[in-house]
């Protein structure tokens, strides 16, 4: 059976505060390792009070120092707010600190809406040379040569799985062509999944990161007791995704009985699009609804994520869907 991971996005629920969001993400870590789950991924996003991951590097090395063994890593750096050399820097303290546990995943979004992109200062006049500042990223790691006048340290001569991540198809082909792993967005935005995969494997060069492609699809997983149960879960997400939607983004909201009631027709179909890649139930029907996933899809390994407004909840969501990885 192929790899479970977590993509954690640190969230802030009502009547909680990030303080106790980034605890919250020490103890689900913890939980993930001792499951046996191979990676824990943080993601980049800024100004949404329901999501305390913005200092993604920070929140990495205070996951990883709290962990034993399981890999930590950016699902992923949004590379354009950003300088390539810095993210280089912090990477390569990380990876110094924790060797062999870090891996780096880029993307091209800016994590946010347009106000706060021009306040991040980089984004607009980075998004369009991304390729480019993903291969001077890369040159960074490479061990240092003679009269090389500007160095990563920590960084150079480091060991850094880097991963290109994306919801449409040009990451998909820019990982194919640099050979790098691909991570597609699937939990939130699957309408080019098939298409992005069909172009990232058919176009893959080998490269001296990796020599054949290797995708990793993410899915949301809300497992619980029974199937009521887990789509009762799940309304706390799909309750976000309206919100967002409106322009009113904020706190995780607690679960509700009738959500039908809470979204127009518009809205339901909206939101079932975007989180179309969502299996919701029982054990079984996770199981089935995971098994049926990955046989259709084949991807290399499966990033699960659960926004669910209780702790121990999403921790049982996680214990129930490594159950179903172990039962495959």
């Amino acid at each position: 059976m192929i790899p479970f991971s977590v993509l954690d996005l640190a969230p802030v629920t009502e009547g909680s505060t990030p303080a106790q969001a980034f605890a919250n993400t020490l103890d689900l870590a913890r939980w993930a390792e001792q499951l046996g789950y191979t990676r824990y991924w943080l993601a980049e996003h800024h100004n949404m009070p329901g999501i305390a991951s913005a200092a993604t590097a920070v929140l990495i090395g205070h996951v990883a120092g709290g962990t034993v063994q399981i890999r930590v890593g950016a699902g992923g750096i949004m590379l354009p707010n950003h300088a390539p050399l810095q993210v280089a820097e912090q990477f390569g303290t990380l990876a110094s600190l924790y060797p062999g546990r870090i891996d780096l995943g880029l993307g091209r979004a800016p994590g946010t809406d347009q106000a706060t992109a021009r306040a991040l200062r980089r984004y607009y006049e980075a998004a369009e040379t991304f390729p480019k500042d993903v291969q001077e990223l890369l040159a960074y790691f490479e061990p240092d040569t003679p009269g090389q006048a500007v160095r990563a340290v920590p960084g150079a001569g480091i060991d850094m799985p880097v991963w290109l991540l994306g919801s449409s198809l040009f990451s998909a082909q820019l990982a194919a062509e640099l050979g790098l792993p691909f991570a597609f967005a699937s939990h939130f935005a699957p309408d080019a999944m098939d298409e992005a995969l069909m172009l990232y494997r058919r176009g893959f060069k080998p490269s001296g990161r990796l020599a054949t492609p290797y995708a990793m699809l993410s899915v949301n997983v809300v497992a619980s007791e029974t199937d009521a149960e887990a789509r009762r879960l799940f309304t706390t997400q799909q309750q976000s995704f309206v919100n967002l939607r409106r322009g009113r983004p904020g706190l995780i909201p607690p679960p509700i009985d009738d959500i039908e009631a809470y979204w127009t027709p518009t809205e339901k179909l909206m939101v079932e699009r975007a989180l179309a890649c969502a299996v919701v139930g029982a054990p079984a029907s996770v199981r089935e609804g995971l098994a049926a996933f990955i046989e259709r899809h084949r991807p290399d390994e499966l990033m699960i994520t659960t926004n669910v407004f209780d702790h121990d909840a999403r921790k049982r969501s996680f214990e129930l869907a490594m159950q179903a990885h172990e039962a495959l």
